[in-house]
């Protein structure tokens, strides 16, 4: 079992945890404990629902929050993970594969961190190389030759940006997928489930829908990236969240997601059971009705929706 982490702004929740466990220890049949849970889950309702943007930014960075393969063993009868380029080697910041989520057959792709430190280097923290890109566009060809829609699971701090994987072409690689993505014939649902940053998100996140979840964030640079840049001060991160507009009703109005899906009160990191079963509705209806009204025009439908994005009108 994961050890519980608390963020700054939910301590009242961590105070409350702590006197609950306090009582159940002492005396596990007192009438306390059911009024003390009641208080909980209001106050968490009630931290909940106005979080700023810097408080979603942290929410989507918590260490106990779901990952691609958590979704993936809690979804798939059966899931077979493909490995490597076929021009260098294996990524393992990047889960990819073929699965079956309730009877629907669909490629899943998905950037996947680590737990612990061992395990977050194994994964490069989500982070992908060259390798992992091309590895991602390998299952991608797979599905359209075998007409199974893809679905991109995008949760990465950003590419890869050692100096290996710049030597090994990162943007070139970034570059192919977006050009392959545009065209490729078959359906593409990404989801957002914790972070996405810049071109390491973008990379797999070329989609015919995206979808969100409440406590994520999409957006061209991570919140301490645009705070040293415009004011080298990487301390303003929470001033850089707000001005971004990254938070997904953010999104929402600008067109880049198309739905969010909301998570129970406390978040996916304190019920992952619920925010799974959820999330994995909202796919499958999502994938369905693309199947449904889609028609064999990817490239212009694409160019369609990504030529809205960025549009403003001057009165």
């Amino acid at each position: 079992m994961m050890k519980k982490h608390y963020l700054p702004f939910e301590k009242p929740l961590k105070d409350l945890d702590i006197e609950i466990e306090k009582i159940i220890s002492s005396n596990p049949e007192s009438d306390d404990i059911s009024l003390l849970n009641q208080k909980r889950i209001e106050i968490e309702k009630e931290i909940f629902r106005d979080l700023s943007p810097w408080e979603t930014v942290q929410l989507a960075r918590h260490p106990n929050r779901p990952y691609t393969l958590d979704y993936i063993e809690k979804w798939c009868e059966n899931f077979t993970e493909l490995h490597g380029d076929k021009a260098y080697s294996d990524d393992n910041a990047v889960v990819a594969g073929i699965g079956k989520i309730d009877g629907l057959k669909l490629a899943i792709i998905g950037q996947q961190k680590g737990r612990n430190t061992k395990e977050n280097i194994q994964r490069n923290f989500g982070m992908m190389k060259p390798e992992g890109y091309r590895k991602a566009l390998r299952v991608m060809k797979l599905a359209e030759k075998f007409n199974l829609p893809i679905l991109t699971l995008i949760d990465t701090p950003g590419a890869d940006p050692g100096i290996g994987a710049e030597e090994r072409g990162q943007g070139y690689a970034i570059a192919n997928n977006l050009f392959e993505m545009a065209s490729i014939e078959t359906q593409i649902l990404s989801v957002v489930i914790g972070e996405g940053a810049s071109g390491g998100a973008l990379g797999i996140g070329l989609c015919d829908k995206m979808i969100m979840l409440e406590h994520t964030w999409f957006s061209v640079i991570s919140p301490e990236g645009c705070a040293s840049i415009l004011w080298k001060d990487s301390t303003k991160a929470p001033e850089a969240a707000d001005s971004l507009k990254l938070t997904p009703k953010d999104l929402m109005e600008h067109n880049i997601c198309n739905s969010i899906v909301y998570e129970p009160p406390g978040g996916a990191h304190r019920h992952f059971e619920e925010t799974a079963e959820i999330l994995k509705n909202a796919v499958i209806e999502e994938i369905k009705n693309m199947q449904k009204n889609i028609t064999k025009n990817y490239l212009d439908l694409r160019v369609e929706r990504y030529d809205k994005l960025g549009v403003f009108r001057e009165d």
